[in-house]
């Protein structure tokens, strides 16, 4: 099944249809401000101002029920790191007036329910390094109880037959929860008049683009070189996907990079220093959130970052196609589901169980091989080898197009996923809850399983160390030497002096 949001006004179908010029100022990016007020939250607590400062973040906080009760069995794959779904919208709060939503050149017309940022921030279980994991709006993805549809519709749904900002919530977190494999933590979500205020109170943020840019939908228009963007300027800023290469995947990276150099002038002296300042943004960022905790707590989480140590990737995509949805075309981002999970546990690192399992021996080692690399034959090879090795394979058969090579295995089956992993260089082990058994997906990176050395031939022994034959163990690759996203996947824009196209 496959459907789309269905309400009465064009407002509210949001992400579904092209802005209007008389409606370009929308959502977007609205939660950037907020995070990297929380970040000055973190360094605040370490100072005298704790008391003072909890006040200030926690005045107007809207507290909702978004995290569903776990337990001890439930299965976490990173342990005590913490996931952070952010998420920006248009919705319009209920205290603003007339006259600030004017100076969003908007109105207070409610806004519209679907969800224009989401963004999962992974803090390391320490605290001292995060890596922002955006999602873009228009991925095309499975909505629980409901079937395919844009990602930032679930919110939309949820909401249904009284289920409200907590129903919306809920849906939002298991429709990502299902995507990427990781488990939501805590969620924060913040209103368009929330990014306009904090950003107004922060003072101008220098950006730096490498080209000119001028967006009569979003309103951007600045020149190449460095920029000081007031309030309004960086709402244009972080709204712009037209004009752009790839659209809502290149605003992402607005957001991104928007979001490191907002974070350098929140931790810069000038701001920390400046308690009428602090108290003004924290106060900003307290009134305009709705979260499942305080965010003191939160805070606390981050206390040791720093800009250098936030990165930021976007998920694997593998175009952005039109469709036809229901008699009608609809642009969509298309999501490399396939190779999601291993992109993201190459961000978060691979599950202790799988990094201290020992490698099982390839005749204990059963394993089916599907092929998503678009190389007809490739499975069968693949097949051929694994089974010359000694290991017991399966029927080969496809899967859907995926760019990572991966080797997926339920949990319990760590040892297997080693054995396989090791006869396959560059692969990357997945824990999956979707496979039954170990099981080699092929990618389009090219990576397969390498063929076994002619009988005494030493020059083509295996890269792993094995003799090919089953009579030693592969040898056990260290978690440092887990494959990592490339760095044209993930970005570091906390450093001074860097532009973006």
């Amino acid at each position: 099944m496959s459907i789309e949001p269905e309400q009465t006004t064009r407002r509210a179908r949001r992400g579904h249809v092209p802005p209007r010029h008389g409606r370009q100022k929308r959502g977007g990016g609205v939660v950037l401000p907020a995070i990297a007020g929380v970040l000055a939250m973190g360094l605040v607590l370490t100072g005298g101002y704790a008391a003072f400062a909890f006040t200030s973040l926690n005045n107007g906080v809207t507290k909702i029920d978004a995290i569903a009760p776990r337990s001890n069995g439930d299965d976490d794959v990173d342990g005590q790191a913490q996931n952070i779904l952010l998420v920006g919208d248009d919705h319009r709060p209920d205290n603003a007036t007339p006259e600030q939503m004017a100076e969003l050149s908007t109105t207070s017309d409610g806004g519209a329910t679907n969800t224009d940022t989401m963004i999962v921030l992974h803090i390391n279980a320490d605290g001292s390094q995060a890596t922002m994991i955006s999602f873009p709006r228009d991925s095309y993805v499975d909505i629980p109880g409901v079937g395919k549809g844009k990602l930032n519709s679930a919110f939309y749904y949820g909401t249904l037959n009284g289920g409200g900002d907590t129903g919306g919530a809920k849906l939002l977190i298991q429709t990502i929860q299902d995507l990427s494999g990781l488990t939501i933590d805590h969620y924060v979500r913040v209103s368009l008049l929330g990014f306009y205020q904090v950003v107004k109170e922060l003072g101008p943020v220098e950006v730096c683009l490498n080209n000119a840019v001028d967006d009569p939908y979003s309103g951007v228009d600045l020149p190449a070189g460095t920029s000081q963007l007031d309030a309004k300027q960086a709402l244009s800023f972080v709204r712009q996907r037209h004009g752009l290469p790839n659209g809502d995947l290149d605003r992402n990276v607005r957001q991104q990079y928007f979001l490191s150099q907002e974070a350098r002038k929140v931790l810069s002296a000038g701001t920390l220093l400046n308690p009428i300042k602090m108290n003004a943004i924290l106060s900003a960022v307290g009134g305009s959130i709705q979260t499942d905790t305080d965010l003191v707590s939160l805070a606390t989480q981050m206390r040791n970052l720093r800009p250098g140590n936030i990165q930021s990737a976007t998920i694997p995509t593998l175009g952005t196609p039109t469709i036809t949805v229901n008699g009608s075309p609809l642009s969509i981002v298309q999501v490399d589901t396939v190779g999601l999970p291993a992109f993201v546990q190459g961000l978060v690192g691979a599950p202790e169980q799988y990094t201290k399992a020992t490698a099982a021996q390839p005749a204990a080692t059963s394993v089916t091989v599907l092929n998503g690399s678009g190389v007809t034959g490739a499975a069968g090879a693949a097949t051929a080898n694994l089974t010359a090795r000694g290991f017991q394979a399966g029927a080969p058969g496809s899967s859907e197009t995926t760019k990572t090579t991966q080797v997926q295995y339920p949990a319990g089956q760590e040892a297997q996923a080693k054995a396989v992993a090791a006869v396959v260089p560059g692969a990357v082990a997945v824990r999956s809850t979707t496979v039954t058994g170990v099981t080699l997906v092929l990618g389009s990176d090219g990576k397969t399983v390498t063929a076994p050395a002619p009988a005494g031939d030493a020059s083509s022994a295996p890269a792993d160390g094995s003799t090919g034959s089953g009579a030693s163990e592969p040898a056990q690759p260290s978690k440092s030497s887990e494959p990592k996203p490339s760095s044209t996947d993930v970005k570091s824009y906390g450093k001074e002096g860097v532009c973006i196209n």
